[in-house]
C-alpha cells in the first residue's frame, strides 16, 4: 500500500511516529516493502512540529494533484494535524481534500485533523473523532458529523483517530487488514505493546473516574451532570436519575469532593465553555448558552470566580497564540 502522509504545521510528532513506526516494523518483519510512504506539505519548507523540531517533506499539496495521485497508486492519504488546527487557511486544503476524496483515495485524520476534513464538508452525517481537547468545540462548530469519543472510527472511505498513542492502535488495524492479523501481533510484540486497542474504547475518562473505586454512584452523579451540560438538570432532577434524595446526593459531594452538588457542577460547566473559548471563535453568547447560561453577564462572572480571569481576557490570549502561530508559519 502507498500512503501520502500530510504534515500540518503545529503536528504531533508523537502522533506521526506512532503510526509510521508500526508500519515500518511490519515491513521489517515481513521482509517485504508492505507500505511505502511520502511526507507531504501545504509548501516545500521543512514543517514545523508542535515542539519546535522540523520534518522535512518529499513533495507540496500543489504537486501532488490529481494526475499525480493516479500515478502513484495511492492507497490512503493521512493527515497529521496538532496545536492550533483551527487557523489554517482552508482554501488550498479544500480543494486537495475534496479531489483526492472523489478519485476513491482512502482518507485517514489523526488527533486534530479530523477539523480539516469536516471543514472541507466531507463529514456530512459520518461518524468520527477527534483528539479529546477539541471534541466539545467540535461538537459546537461542526453539526452535521457525529462525533464520538472513541480511539479511532472507520465509516467508507474516511479513518478518523484521536492521534497520541491511538494512532498506533490505527496503524495496527490497517496492517491487520493489509497485512493480515499474525503481522499485527508480531508488530504488537516487537513495539512491546500487550497488543491492539479497540478503535471503540473510550481516549477520555469522566471527570467521576477519579473517584472509580470511592464511590460509584458518584462517579454516576458526574457522568449524568457531564451529559447534560447545555440544559442543567436541578439536584432534584439529579436525585431522581440517581434514586437517592437531595440529602444523600449533597453527602456524597460534600464527602468526596468538599464542594456542593451545585458548584462542581458549575465547575464541569465552566471547564466545557473553557475548551470552547481556547478552540473556537464561537461568540461568547453561543459559549454561554452551550454551557448552560441563560445570560453573558452571569457567564462572565461564574466565569471569573472559578478560572480567575474572564471570558474576553481568555479569548485574547488565544487569539495572540493564533496569530503567532501563523507567523511562524506564514500562513
Amino acid at each position: 500500500m502507498t500512503l501520502a502522509i500530510l504534515v500540518l504545521p503545529g503536528f504531533s510528532h508523537l502522533a506521526l511516529h506512532a503510526y509510521l513506526e508500526p508500519l515500518r516494523i511490519a515491513n521489517s518483519i515481513s521482509k517485504e516493502e508492505l507500505f511505502r510512504w511520502q511526507l507531504i506539505g501545504l509548501d516545500s519548507s521543512p514543517v514545523i512540529g508542535a515542539n519546535g523540531l522540523p520534518v522535512p517533506v518529499d513533495t507540496t499539496v500543489a504537486a501532488f494533484d490529481a494526475r499525480a495521485i493516479k500515478v502513484s497508486g495511492l492507497g490512503q492519504l493521512v493527515m497529521v494535524g496538532g496545536e492550533q488546527i483551527e487557523a489554517l487557511s482552508p482554501a488550498l486544503l479544500n480543494s486537495f481534500l475534496r479531489t483526492t476524496a472523489r478519485l476513491g483515495v482512502g482518507i485517514t485524520a489523526i488527533g486534530t485533523a479530523t477539523w480539516v476534513l469536516a471543514q472541507a464538508g466531507l463529514l456530512a452525517d459520518t461518524r468520527c473523532t477527534i483528539h479529546w481537547s477539541r471534541l466539545a468545540a467540535f461538537s459546537e462548530v461542526f453539526r452535521a458529523p457525529r462525533i464520538q469519543d472513541s480511539l479511532f472510527v472507520k465509516q467508507g472511505q474516511f479513518s478518523t483517530c484521536a492521534g497520541e498513542l491511538a494512532a498506533f492502535d490505527l496503524a495496527v488495524d490497517l496492517i491487520s487488514t493489509n497485512a493480515g492479523k499474525q503481522v499485527a501481533q508480531e508488530v504488537c510484540r516487537y513495539a512491546t505493546s500487550e497488543g491492539q486497542r479497540s478503535g471503540s474504547n473510550r481516549q477520555t475518562g469522566s471527570a467521576g473516574l477519579a473517584f472509580a473505586g470511592i464511590s460509584e454512584r458518584l462517579v454516576a452523579a458526574i457522568q449524568i451532570m457531564e451529559e447534560n451540560i447545555e440544559s442543567p438538570l436541578s439536584l432534584s432532577a439529579l436525585s431522581n436519575r440517581m434514586r437517592l434524595s437531595r440529602r444523600q446526593i449533597e453527602r456524597l459531594f460534600k464527602t468526596h469532593t468538599r464542594i456542593t452538588p451545585a458548584k462542581y457542577y458549575l465547575w464541569l460547566r465552566i471547564e466545557y465553555a473553557k475548551r470552547l473559548i481556547e478552540a473556537t471563535r464561537l461568540p461568547m453568547i453561543d459559549i454561554a448558552i452551550a454551557s448552560g447560561f441563560v445570560s453573558a453577564s452571569h457567564f462572565a462572572k461564574c466565569f471569573r470566580t472559578i478560572q480567575g480571569t474572564t471570558p474576553q481576557d481568555l479569548r485574547s490570549k488565544m487569539n495572540g497564540k493564533r496569530i503567532d502561530f501563523k507567523r511562524e508559519n506564514h500562513l
